[in-house]
């Protein structure tokens, strides 16, 4: 009995390959997508651990300097001279050739982190080689391969024993890489300390111990989290976007399926029986789609893996191995989330299978009737949804809730669609003057059930790229007129070390109209890594410096050291207003004067005058100056600094170049963006194509008596074509508001939570027309094919119709 219903079972995807095919097709696509994002996130996470395990593993005691001061390798030689066992490590993300890496310079015969497999190969450097004029550096494949030989001629060694984004040297070499060569950042503390080893404080009191959580990876670790949060919901969305056509064909598919339903139950099928060869018959078709969908995700994550190191490179300085490596644990979870959705899709239609009654007949209208029935309660679960994410916002803090928020709008809204295109079309009809246009609007309202999923697949993606599309567009635009006001110095001048900086320094203050010295500290605010800028005062900062709000005489206040400027993301994430002060060292306190705003930076930052920093900070480099002049002298001034100091391209700039560098930075950040966005358009204009496929046999029986009144079959192909156009449209208009109110809740409450800083929204009609044209293009391009075969049915079918009890 089993083969025979299962062969039974079967011969209905014989008998509808449009439909096997929209099920198959929806289940590979919502499982690619998915898989997509989830090989993605697995590769960065793989890359930071890896990471960490050379720069900062946790629970690793390190030797680091304290507010203000530096550590140097006189430090070290002080230390190691007191019996203190330790080793330097020289950490620093600087540009190499063409792109940044981080340079990592430490004693390669005793550094105790060094990956295995680093020297293996036949080409592998000697010893002697690895500390010998020019050196050698190891680096990962990608990486060696983007920053290549450098002007000094040093040789790179490959090795995938080290990760993306790093070059490992020793201290010898690394230092001629590096614009302040005898600077450390940490000395890491060995085992096997001698017992009478002098105190730390009785021989270096600028120095402390720290037990390491490796801040410098897991740090950013934490930062890029958002970013993989948001990126696993635009997977989720997409893999929600597609399981609407897998519910769609599979909801139709099992409505057909009543008359075999109730005859197999008639011949002694028990129900248990049925229900459960239904449910294997979902995970069989889930699992042979899931797999299709898996090789699919490869290849769209090897794709989009380039743009998601971009993005990563730009926003965090996080470095991301541009090559996928097959893991079983985003096999099983593609697989497994196919077979879930699946099961989710067919629920519905499997329990109303199974309490059919045995007596029932196959009426023509059933499939529409339980759809109308379910209309009010989806209604009100989409009110429920809508209203339970605006609580979540009004209650709760944090990029989970905001992402809560999000959920509940969208889906809500998803879920009021169809009622809301019932109440225009029915408001339409009351308009009409004559016989056919009332039908017309009648019967779009009579079809919008069977097209309800996939029109809320398409309110889904066109909402998605209207709020994205609004967001980075706003970003844009306000980070354009940022980089104006932050770049406000014409040239902007890096000198190889401090002696050579007095030196430009001096030239400078000869031969431009201002200079403005740009001198930091890096510190600790608030148990996290901050930056501490002197300047000076002049009428560039008054004029140009983008502040968000201020004290009246908040520049006098900063240059003669009685407040303190900090950035928004510190202000947001340490909840601190004006007049809040804030302890940069032990014995310096200032109050909060002025907040700005400063778009691109994780990290916190602050402002001080620049006598008040070189008091309380006094070893901090005198190496970077911007400087103001003519714009008619910026050629002249740049050849002269480069000819007279033997500064290279990369250390002097103009500020045309700093923006387009900039601007370049800010589009790679958002090349995920733009390629998940037409994905998910793609996806709902194909649930529109598949559920428009099954649906148009099933509309013979309404169209069949209207062809008989008179109405020829291209007449009827063409209101069908214009039916799937008005429904795309109205869809597309609704989903404008909700497209906005999405952006909204992406630039005040996720990427507040996720960057710190919030963004001012911008609207940008043209772009919805754009979409809008998209959809009804998409929606025509998906009823064309149904339509076609229409216009060239053989009458013979449609007077069968009228014989059928259907």
């Amino acid at each position: 009995m089993t083969r025979a219903l299962i062969l039974a079972l079967w011969s209905h995807w014989r008998r509808k390959p449009g439909q096997f095919f929209s099920v198959m097709a929806g289940l590979a696509l919502a499982t690619a997508l998915w898989s997509a994002v989830q090989a993605i996130n697995d590769q960065a996470r793989r890359s930071y651990d890896a990471a960490a395990a050379v720069l900062a593993p946790p629970e690793q005691t390190h030797v680091v300097p304290t507010a203000g001061h530096r550590l140097t390798l006189a430090d070290y030689a002080t230390l190691r001279r007191a019996g203190w066992q330790v080793t330097p490590v020289q950490e620093t993300r600087t540009r190499i050739g063409e792109t940044f890496a981080t340079v990592l310079g430490v004693d390669l015969f005793g550094y105790p982190l060094l990956p295995t497999g680093l020297t293996e190969g036949t080409d592998a450097p000697g010893p002697v080689d690895l500390i010998q004029a020019p050196g050698v550096a190891f680096a990962h494949p990608e990486t060696a391969q983007r920053i290549g030989l450098v002007a000094t001629g040093l040789r790179i060694h490959s090795s995938e024993a080290l990760p993306t984004g790093i070059v490992l040297a020793d201290l010898a070499i690394s230092r001629t890489l590096v614009a302040q060569p005898d600077d450390l950042n940490r000395l890491l503390l060995l085992e096997n300390q001698p017992v009478d080893r002098p105190p730390l404080a009785s021989i270096a009191p600028h120095l402390r111990t720290e037990l390491s959580q490796a801040q410098a990876v897991n740090g950013t670790e934490r930062l890029t989290e958002s970013f993989h949060l948001n990126l696993t919901a635009f997977g989720l969305l997409s893999f929600t976007v597609g399981l609407f056509i897998v519910q769609s064909t599979i909801a139709l598919a099992f409505e057909q399926r009543r008359p075999l339903v109730r005859n197999l139950r008639s011949m002694g099928v028990p129900r248990s029986t049925l229900t459960r060869a239904l449910m294997l018959e979902v995970v069989v078709l889930a699992l042979c789609a899931g797999a299709v969908g898996l090789v699919l995700g490869y290849m769209i994550a090897g794709a989009l893996l380039p743009g998601v190191s971009a993005t990563l490179r730009g926003l965090y300085g996080a470095d991301v191995a541009g090559s996928l490596t097959l893991r079983p644990i985003w096999i099983l979870s593609g697989l497994a989330m196919s077979v879930a959705g699946a099961l989710i899709a067919a629920l519905g239609a499997i329990l109303r299978l199974h309490h059919i009654p045995i007596l029932q007949t196959a009426a023509s209208s059933g499939w529409a009737q339980s759809a109308r029935a379910a209309a009010r309660w989806q209604a009100a679960s989409g009110l429920i949804l809508a209203a339970a994410g605006g609580m979540i916002a009004l209650l709760f803090d944090g990029l989970l809730a905001g992402f809560a928020f999000v959920a509940g709008v969208l889906l809500g809204a998803a879920l009021l669609l169809p009622f809301a295109l019932n109440a225009l079309l029915s408001l339409g009809q009351t308009f009409a003057r004559t016989a056919l246009s009332e039908w017309v609007w009648s019967d779009m309202r009579a079809q919008l059930s069977g097209l309800s999923v996939a029109l809320m697949a398409l309110l889904l993606a066109v909402a998605t790229n209207v709020g994205v599309g609004t967001m980075v567009s706003s970003f844009r635009l306000t980070f354009t007129d940022w980089l104006d006001q932050r770049l406000a110095a014409e040239i902007y001048v890096t000198a190889q070390n401090d002696r050579q900086g007095a030196e430009v320094q001096n030239w400078l203050e000869e031969n431009a109209t201002a200079v403005l010295p740009i001198r930091s500290a890096q510190t600790t605010l608030f148990d996290q890594p901050a930056r501490v800028f002197g300047i000076v005062d002049h009428e560039t900062y008054r004029d140009n410096w983008p502040l968000l709000s201020a004290v009246p005489v908040v520049w006098d206040a900063v240059s003669e050291g009685r407040g303190i400027l900090i950035n928004e993301q510190m202000s947001r994430r340490q909840t601190l207003a004006l007049g809040d002060t804030i302890d940069l060292t032990s014995d310096l306190s200032l109050p909060i004067v002025g907040i700005y705003s400063d778009y691109g930076n994780p990290h916190g930052q602050a402002l001080i005058g620049l006598p008040t920093l070189l008091a309380h900070y006094p070893d901090v480099p005198n190496r970077q100056f911007g400087a103001r002049l003519p714009r008619s002298d910026i050629p002249d001034t740049m050849a002269q600094l480069q000819d007279r100091f033997g500064l290279s391209e990369t250390q002097v700039v103009d500020q045309a170049a700093i923006k387009a560098l900039s601007l370049r930075v800010f589009e790679n950040t958002f090349l995920i963006t733009g390629a998940l966005n037409p994905l998910t358009l793609g996806v709902a204009s194909f649930a529109m194509f598949t559920a428009l496929l099954t649906l148009w046999s099933m509309r013979l029986p309404f169209l069949a008596p209207v062809w008989a009144m008179g109405f020829t079959r291209a007449q009827l192909a063409r209101m069908e074509l214009l039916r799937s156009v008005c429904l795309a449209a109205l869809t597309a208009i609704l989903a404008v508001p909700l497209g906005l109110v999405l952006a909204w809740a992406l630039l005040a409450i996720v990427n507040v939570e996720a960057f710190g800083w919030r963004l001012p929204m911008f609207l940008f009609p043209r772009d919805w027309v754009v979409l809008g044209l998209l959809s009804v293009g998409a929606a025509a391009l998906a009823a064309a094919l149904p339509a076609i075969r229409l216009a060239r049915i053989p009458p013979a079918t449609l007077v069968k119709v009228f014989a059928h009890e259907r």
